[in-house]
């Protein structure tokens, strides 16, 4: 008998496990599922490939120049009048500017592309939360329905007394005020229920009467024990300090860009000019086309004002990233310690709650027995109801609450 009982405990654990699986397996296919449909999360990566686009466009030599003339007065040469002239130059930027500046595009598109991740990462953390609420209401709908169905067994029980002598009608009133009370709170949680379960769904961009599979009991995600090993990673990992790391490199970029700005250009080109013959002309090469390559010109720079200005403001661009990176530093590392904070609270109230439940259902047994054999305890049987109601609801609003704060150091770090 004991082997057949440890044999049906073990199958008990594993079921646990294995439901548990499934659930964690089904969470991984709804973040998946948001990652590809969610709009907000597209829009995002469009932002993206369209500063990719912006690499090529700065990258490329300017377009070259065709010039046409016309001479309404023919100018007369030893040759010949020239008829019409023809121009084409390629203009050429002071050496690596273009290298540069497609390194600034570059570094924009990587910080764009950091906010994407980042967007992804928090639309991973709602999602999981918008899992971990409607399992909550799920479970206090359930353990709702359950209270009431003890206060109708204790209610039944009151009549009973009552139809003997041994109770008074107030006590079946009594329960009814309660019956009303949880009723009502089952409306409001079914009603919970049904914008939750849109919430979620929305944020899949699937259909918004999508049922949601929940486990039967939430699984508990933990954190590390080494706090300092976590910021750590945080600040590592993190995608809004990694964009402003982009957005430095390419203010850094920018700055190569201003002074190479500044130094010349060069302009190669050739001319070609149509000529008539001159008929007074004996010359051999009378009425021939002249094609003059190259001709070379220089664009100089004179007014330095304008790249000493640009080249300070891309001083002061580096400066404001480094000072955002500090801030952002300290607003993560606070930020993570009140999450640590929750997340042990939570723990804490895994415990607490689970043993409180425990304790009021068997103070909840032995009144129910008082009642029913003298009438005693009326009050404190509600009263005790009562309270296991709000244990049972507080130990699964804090299975949610501790997975809900793994959940925002997972965004936190970039997961």
């Amino acid at each position: 008998m004991k082997k057949f009982i440890k044999h049906m405990l073990f199958l008990s654990v594993l079921m646990v496990f294995a439901f548990r699986a499934v659930a964690q397996e089904q969470l991984k296919n709804y973040l998946e599922v948001a990652g590809k449909n969610n709009p907000g999360l597209k829009a995002k990566f469009s932002d993206y490939m369209a500063a990719m686009e912006k690499v090529p466009q700065v990258g490329t030599l300017p377009d070259p120049t065709f010039a046409f003339g016309y001479f309404v007065q023919p100018v007369e040469t030893r040759v010949g009048p020239q008829k019409w002239k023809f121009n084409l130059s390629q203009s050429f930027p002071w050496f690596g500017l273009l290298s540069a500046k497609k390194d600034v595009a570059t570094e924009m598109a990587n910080a764009k592309y950091e906010v994407f991740e980042n967007s992804k990462s928090n639309l991973f953390f709602e999602v999981k939360t918008a899992y971990y609420n409607y399992y909550f209401i799920e479970k206090a709908i359930e353990i709702t329905q359950e209270n009431i169905q003890i206060l109708e067994v204790f209610k039944r029980l009151s009549l009973v007394k009552i139809e003997a002598g041994k109770a008074s009608i107030v006590d079946e009133l009594r329960v009814e005020l309660e019956l009303n009370d949880l009723q009502n709170q089952l409306a409001l949680l079914t009603d919970t229920k049904q914008v939750l379960q849109i919430k979620f769904n929305n944020l899949l961009n699937t259909e918004v009467t999508n049922e949601i599979n929940v486990p039967m009991t939430l699984w508990q995600d933990e954190l590390p024990l080494d706090k300092q090993a976590v910021l750590d990673s945080i600040y590592s990992s993190n995608h809004e300090l990694k964009s402003i790391d982009f957005k430095l490199n390419a203010f850094v970029n920018q700055e190569v860009v201003a002074k190479k700005e500044g130094l010349p250009m060069f302009t190669l080109g050739m001319d070609y000019t149509i000529i008539d013959k001159n008929p007074m002309s004996t010359a051999i090469d009378n009425g021939k086309d002249a094609f003059m390559i190259p001709s070379i010109g220089i664009k100089i720079p004179l007014y330095r004002n304008k790249y000493k200005a640009l080249i300070k403001e891309a001083k002061y661009l580096q400066e404001a990233e480094l000072s955002k990176k500090e801030d952002k530093k300290n607003t993560l590392s606070t930020v993570f310690e009140n999450t640590h904070k929750d997340f042990s609270d939570s723990d804490r109230r895994i415990l607490l709650n689970k043993k409180q439940t425990e304790i009021a259902k068997k103070v909840l047994d032995v009144l129910i027995t008082s009642y029913s054999t003298d009438s005693k305890d009326f009050e404190e049987v509600l009263r005790i109801e009562r309270q296991l109601l709000k244990y049972e609801l507080e130990y699964q609003k804090a299975l949610t609450d501790k997975n809900a704060a793994t959940a925002f150091v997972d965004y936190l770090i970039g997961k």
